[in-house]
């Protein structure tokens, strides 16, 4: 198991609301290389999703990034 970095929905919306955002994309990388998502970026993306529509501001897609130009978009999870 990889090492995890805790980020709460209500902190990435914060932003987004004080930037009138329109809508928002998150990223992050996963320092092992590998792009493939863990079952917390999988829920979190859900989570991302369901915060994002009730506050009007919806999540296009959540990037993971892995080595050498690798990375997977969650946008349809």
């Amino acid at each position: 198991a990889g090492a995890t970095v805790a980020v709460h929905p209500r902190d990435v919306f914060r932003a987004a609301i004080r930037a009138a955002a329109a809508s928002v994309i998150v990223a992050h990388n996963h320092p092992s290389g590998d792009p493939d998502p863990s079952d917390a970026d999988i829920k979190l993306t859900r989570r991302f999703r369901e915060v994002g529509t009730l506050v009007g501001i919806p999540l296009l897609d959540h990037v993971i990034i892995g080595r050498g130009g690798a990375y997977l978009s969650l946008a349809m999870e």
